[in-house]
């Protein structure tokens, strides 16, 4: 208790410090919705996934926040080269490639290796020997190629002369002094100095010094302010306003603090302010590195008295009319929304080409949005051929604006974490209430206060994704009735396992019960963070996974923070699966004693049912290739499925000319274990080993697996679904868990894991006759065998109808031309078209079945993925069932 007790009253502090403070929070100029008391409190306890699964809201895709995919990409690029010393001969440098980078972490490849990847190494540029392109002959050191490719070039000079030629070559900086490994956020500490432009006039300039840096979202305090907080600014570092010290100098632009802060010092201190900090920044300078990636400004076509539209910057809950008041060159005006009384009030901003919030006449009217009038405006409704004839103006052109119509992926109702405009300190829970062009509507929820929504471009640096706070320790306000954390019964895993999701494993004592608290052990741009993983969707997706389902996913995840990243992609992969409480069963099971991991809860949902499984992550960038390597063994698909490595047009893996055994086999023998045990239980129940026709024996194995998975489906209708409030035992059962019966794959499928009933004893039927179970069973043992035999039993009549269904078998044979492994989807295609399930054919195109694909669906699977009745599913799962005992008879052996 005292310790949730401490947590809370630390975060209260912060959010409540002073009456200063509240009245102004790090923006003077600005009103303050005040959130709840009690948020605080509840902020220690909100989670999103539950939020997100209560309110039946999806979050914002990672990928459409620009400014933060930027912030967590590393200063090293791939593509660049530098020298690093050879593993078998640490005397001896090669020039190598940067593949991928990873925080401080680099994936190099030798030069000479072209596209194999095999040599590929990982080193950390902190305690790794390299060095840029150069220093060895600057430094008399070898240059030498590695043993494993020295001789696939004569003369290595030549090859490296040509190499280089044109190459992106690793900066000096990067790789020796205090810049070395660090990426550009975090260059940027408290106390840097940065020149920051004023709000209405581009040609002045302050210094600001940094409070504090959350990710790259920068709390800035102007110097010669420092006892106070009332005029803080909040900027993300990317922002266009902000320059290295010294910048506005060299452009001849004027040093003097804001008009409204002018007052509150004496000239003399101002300068004395100045001096400081200028001396302060020359001795501990800002890197440039911070800036490289500040986007130029482009030209403007505007003019004096031309009218667009605009969002009132003051009030961001309208779109008004507006006239460019001021240019004051080819790329800053000002813009002044419209004011028709007669003592107007002037709102003015200081905007450029590519300002957010500004957009051509008629914008709001072809989008179907309310256009607030000007005020003192006589007309009852406003339209802008009236005013412009009234005004006198001219339209501002198309070509002056950026693309209106790009909304980056954002949709209605998608959840994201966004500034309070009124308290830019406070970042709350958010959801877009709708998307038009490139702006869209925010709800905040938690607010004391109801505001209306609020209007926001999509490229604001203002919105960040869901998780991002909790990502950088810092505060979120969440709604008024938060979704806490309670303890839930896992469905799908034992109880005893269940951890807080936000607390590593290894840190927690037997004996206490802490709050979770932010991981602040290290920065987003460490170790801690991972690498971009590629969703390569060319490469075999395995017995789990839908490949069509795999096609629709992003190509690619992050970076970011490693356990937010992996838990994307593992939650997509979920949603790919067949059955997902089948890859949930199995994602439980990955782990290795040596990863530093968390525990973070898993959902899955399947026909309206929600299971949940608490699986192990890994923290720590450097076991992230190893995570996912270990995740598709487990899944039983080619290893570069997910993997931090872009797999272009052929998988280095092969895996798209390997049956699709190879992996089952490669990751795990089992398969080889438990056919046999099948085939012995087989035999004992018809009284006597049959050891002749083994062809038929496969056949009779595969139609009996085929039969026991349907029984179960039946038998198990009423219990093979678990939610998170029925007992955990009862998913234990595997006598009623649909994971661990049909969900199997065939030869999968073991005599332990379902029994059918008694009273109707295991057949070797076709699919086609599996529905008589009239049938006496000494006549399928004579059928099965193939051996009538009507002395035994003395009647005429069965003997006849065993010869007229073993004529019908025969005459129902297949012939096939090629090896269906061999097939494409084009040849199944052409194969069902000529089958009496030929309307089926289009569901085979558009999932992708290959020939390989369709040697394993089985019943439930067909049901399931194509979403047939039982009927036609029969009729299909028949017509494959031929080509599989035509597939055992020609080209098994």
């Amino acid at each position: 208790m005292e310790t949730r007790a401490s947590f809370i009253a630390t975060m209260q502090e912060t959010q409540h410090l002073s009456p200063e403070k509240g009245q102004s929070p790090a923006n003077g100029n600005m009103e303050q919705f005040d959130s709840d008391e009690g948020s605080s409190i509840e902020d220690a306890d909100f989670n999103w996934d539950e939020f997100l699964e209560e309110t039946g809201a999806s979050a914002a895709p990672h990928t459409s926040f620009k400014h933060v995919e930027i912030s967590l990409q590393s200063s090293f690029q791939p593509g660049m080269k530098l020298e690093v010393a050879n593993k078998s001969n640490p005397d001896t440098y090669w020039v190598a490639t940067i593949i991928t980078t990873c925080g401080q972490l680099l994936l190099l490849r030798y030069c000479g290796y072209g596209d194999d990847r095999r040599a590929d190494f990982w080193c950390d540029v902190m305690t790794a020997d390299l060095h840029p392109v150069g220093w060895c002959t600057q430094n008399n050191k070898v240059l030498m190629p590695p043993d494993a490719i020295k001789e696939k070039y004569m003369d290595w000079t030549e090859f490296l002369i040509h190499d280089l030629t044109g190459a992106r070559t690793a900066p000096a900086n990067l790789l020796e002094g205090p810049l070395r490994g660090k990426n550009p956020v975090d260059l940027i500490t408290v106390d840097s100095l940065i020149e920051l432009q004023d709000s209405q006039n581009p040609f002045q300039y302050w210094i600001v010094s940094v409070v504090e840096n959350v990710g790259g979202r920068l709390r800035l305090r102007y110097v010669g302010l420092e006892e106070t907080e009332s005029y803080d600014q909040w900027l993300f570092y990317l922002d266009c306003r902000l320059r290295p010290v010294g910048w506005c100098q060299e452009n001849k632009y004027r040093m003097d603090p804001p008009a409204d802060i002018y007052c509150l010092k004496t000239i003399s201190e101002w300068k004395c302010a100045l001096e400081k900090s200028l001396n302060d920044a020359a001795n501990f300078p800002l890197p440039m590195e911070v800036f490289k990636d500040h986007a130029d400004l482009r030209n403007h076509f505007f003019t004096v008295g031309m009218k667009l539209e605009a969002v009132n910057m003051r009030e961001p809950f309208h779109i008004c009319p507006a006239s460019v008041t001021k240019v004051f060159n080819n790329h800053y005006l000002q813009v002044t929304i419209d004011d028709l009384r007669p003592e107007p009030s002037k709102i003015s901003m200081l905007c450029h080409a590519d300002s957010l919030g500004i957009l051509p006449i008629q914008w709001c009217l072809k989008n179907g949005v309310n256009l607030t009038p000007p005020k003192g405006y006589s007309g009852q409704d406003f339209d802008w051929a009236d005013y412009q004839k009234q005004c006198g103006a001219e339209a501002a052109p198309h070509l002056c604006f950026r693309n209106t119509s790009f909304s980056r992926g954002f949709t209605k109702n998608m959840k994201l974490e966004a500034v309070n405009p009124r308290n830019p300190a406070e970042i709350c829970v958010a959801s877009i209430t709708s998307v038009k062009g490139r702006l869209m509507w925010l709800h905040l929820e938690g607010l004391q206060m109801p505001s209306p929504e609020y209007i926001v471009d999509v490229e604001s640096m203002d919105i960040f994704p869901v998780g991002w706070c909790e990502a950088n320790a810092y505060n979120l306000t969440p709604p008024h009735k938060a979704v806490l954390r309670r303890k839930r019964r896992i469905a799908v895993v034992q109880p005893e396992k269940q951890l807080p999701s936000t607390v590593p494993v290894e840190k927690i004592p037997h004996d206490l019960c802490p709050v979770p608290q932010p991981d602040t052990t290290g920065t987003i741009n460490g170790r801690y963070c991972c690498p971009q993983l590629y969703i390569n969707h060319r490469c075999f997706s395995g017995p789990y996974l839908n490949k069509g389902r795999i096609a629709e996913l992003p190509q690619s995840v992050g970076p970011g923070k490693c356990v937010l990243v992996l838990k994307e992609v593992l939650s997509m992969v979920i949603n790919a699966a067949y059955k997902p409480g089948s890859v949930l069963r199995e994602l439980q099971l990955v782990e290795d004693p040596q990863w530093n991991f968390q525990e973070e809860t898993l959902k899955a949902k399947y026909r309206g049912k929600t299971y949940r499984a608490t699986v192990k992550i890994v923290r720590t960038s450097d076991q992230v290739a190893d995570f996912c390597r270990r995740v598709c063994a487990k899944l039983e698909c080619c290893p570069n499925l997910f993997s931090p490595v872009l797999v272009a047009e052929v998988c280095p893996e092969n895996c798209s000319i390997h049956t699709k055994t190879k992996y089952t086999y490669y990751y795990g023998k089992r398969k080889k274990i438990i056919k046999p045990p099948i085939g012995e239980n087989n035999n004992m129940k018809s009284g006597h080993v049959k050891p002749a026709r083994r062809r038929k024996r496969r056949k009779s194995i595969f139609v009996q697996k085929k039969r026991r998975s349907s029984a179960v489906d039946l038998n198990a209708a009423g219990s093979a679904e678990e939610s998170e409030d029925d007992e955990p035992d009862a998913m234990e059962d595997e006598t009623g868990s649909e994971e661990t019966s049909s969900e199997l794959r065939d030869d999968q499928t073991d005599t332990s894991s379902a029994e059918v009933p008694s009273a109707r004893p295991r057949r070797a039927v076709t699919l086609r006759s599996s529905t008589e179970s009239d049938r006496p069973p000494p006549t399928e043992r004579a059928r099965r065998s193939r051996r009538p035999q009507p002395h035994s039993y003395g009647e005429a009549e069965k003997c006849t109808q065993v010869k007229e269904e073993i004529k019908q078998e025969e005459e129902e044979k297949l012939i096939l031309d090629s090896n269906p492994l061999e097939w494409t989807v084009t040849d199944v295609v052409r194969f069902i078209k000529l089958t009496d399930c030929a309307p089926l054919a289009k569901i085979f195109q558009e999932q992708d079945i290959d020939g390989q694909a369709l040697l394993l669906l089985t019943l439930p699977t067909v049901q399931e993925c194509m979403e047939l009745k039982l009927g036609p599913a029969i009729k299909l799962c028949h017509q494959i069932e031929r080509v599989k005992v035509a597939f055992y008879a020609q080209y098994a052996n």
